[in-house]
């Protein structure tokens, strides 16, 4: 999709945000991010020269480590190595929940969000508590973002409404559902979360706690099912594998990022035909959030940067219209800035009211590292 905002406006308002001395003294601005390439590319290709035209005396340094936690866990393992420095070299991550809520609780991360014009139009639950931790301060959702069923409505002509209807179609059509397990990528982490929870005793306990260790062996039934399952699905090499096999024809059915999906099919790398399904009860979404390391050695241009990318004008023109994401700010103060066409293209298949309904959060952090691990302990073995 084409971006209906100049470049120019979003541009427009960096400068008004922030504007440069012309006798700034030059600096790199280290900027990591977790997730695909697509992550990387966004920061690189279009924050970047945004940012840099009302603050030219600032260099951009885009790294990307990687799609899923591993990718959060990498900026970490950065950030704890230098700990014991005057200053680090890291001045924005993009990380995942999970490790949000560590750094927070470990001290390593600043909380500049009331110090930024933005930290005052967001405020979503998930901006406050982060998989059980709380975060709000520390925190700007980039973006928020919702996993579903693609399908190829010309091989699935009853396209699933749960997980127990998949299960079914894929016994029914072996090997044509597809998700990457929980390697390579969060889709498929999403899609066995979500099936956890289709089938705990209480899944609103996996979200919001308390923890109980012994929870876990009540599971055993759900995860020997999926093991099952497993036997009739096609395992994928991860989020980009699921789309790739699906334009391809490989699968007609599997776990995608709705973002990704939407891309994928402007860009015409699928079929203009494929759907979406929110599947019930439900399947998790995540943000991905703007953090400062506490000790971030270009602090104030760091906030800068921020405080540009979560701007209403660029959030409408970067987030929605470019990447199809969900806004991370709050959506009425970016609503304003779209035409009614691009903000309703988001819930053509997946309304308002079934993302309201159907869009969970990721469990408490001890519950997800307690479902990965029985995965791969009950599943994959």
């Amino acid at each position: 999709m084409k971006p209906i905002l100049k470049l120019a406006t979003a541009a427009a308002l960096a400068l008004a945000l922030a504007p440069a001395g012309a006798n700034a003294q030059r600096v790199t601005l280290n900027v990591i991010t977790a997730g695909d390439q697509n992550m990387v590319d966004y920061v690189k290709d279009y924050l970047g020269p945004i940012f840099q035209k009302s603050n030219p005396n600032v260099t951009i340094s885009s790294v990307g480590t990687g799609p899923g936690d591993a990718g959060s866990q990498k900026i970490a393992e950065k950030i704890i190595a230098q700990k014991d420095r005057a200053s680090w070299d890291v001045d924005v991550a993009v990380i995942h929940q999970k490790m949000a809520g560590d750094l927070v609780q470990a001290g390593l991360l600043a909380p500049y969000t009331k110090d930024i014009a933005s930290g005052k139009m967001v405020t979503s639950d998930n901006s406050k508590m982060a998989l059980g931790a709380k975060v709000e301060g520390y925190v700007i959702p980039m973006f928020n973002s919702q996993t579903a069923i693609a399908y190829n409505p010309a091989l699935v002509k009853n396209p699933p409404k749960t997980y127990a209807d998949i299960e079914a179609w894929s016994k029914a059509n072996p090997k044509q559902f597809g998700y990457n397990g929980i390697k390579g990528g969060m889709s498929g982490v999403s899609f066995v979360v979500g099936w956890v929870y289709a089938n705990a005793k209480d899944a609103n306990k996996l979200a919001n706690g308390p923890y109980d260790a012994n929870e876990k062996a009540s599971w055993d039934p759900a995860l020997a099912k999926l093991k099952e399952f497993n036997k009739t699905a096609t395992i994928t090499p991860g989020n980009a594998g699921t789309l790739d096999m699906l334009n391809r024809g490989e699968i007609a059915m599997g776990p995608v990022w709705v973002d990704m999906f939407y891309t994928w099919m402007a860009d015409g790398k699928l079929p203009p035909t494929m759907k979406l399904s929110l599947v019930g009860p439900g399947m998790p979404g995540q943000p991905m959030y703007y953090v400062i390391p506490a000790k971030a050695a270009n602090m104030e241009a760091a906030k800068k940067f921020i405080e540009i990318a979560t701007s209403p004008a660029v959030q409408a023109d970067g987030i929605v219209r470019k990447f199809n994401w969900y806004p991370g700010i709050d959506a009425q103060h970016v609503k304003s800035q779209l035409d009614d066409a691009t903000w309703n293209k988001l819930f053509v298949d997946v309304t308002p009211q079934e993302l309201a309904s159907k869009g969970k959060s990721f469990p408490i952090k001890q519950y997800f590292d307690d479902i990965l691990e029985a995965y791969e302990k009950k599943v994959v073995n």
